[in-house]
């Protein structure tokens, strides 16, 4: 099996693939959308740590601008002061 990290046994790594498989792709899409999620209230956390007078909507365009990189983000908001 190629692929496995240095820090997984070869075990660990057929365990894994195991899991993956019998939850299937709908039950992956499901992981992969709640740690999309899980991440973005943890980057939200740290804008607001750095930020703590910031409303909500100064963290969300600031999230939304570390997610996507400023030319994304300037081409679909625009590079106004506000979301910076």
């Amino acid at each position: 099996m190629s692929g496995i990290r240095a820090d997984t046994t070869f075990e660990a790594a057929c365990r894994q693939n195991e899991v993956l498989r019998r939850i299937g792709i709908a039950g992956r899409a499901a992981m992969t959308f709640e740690l999309s999620d899980n991440l973005r209230r943890i980057v939200a956390d740290g804008v607001r740590d750095r930020h703590p007078d910031w409303d909500e909507q100064a963290v969300r365009l600031r999230v939304i601008r570390l997610t996507l990189g400023e030319r994304l983000f300037n081409e679909t908001f625009g590079d106004t002061e506000e979301s910076k």
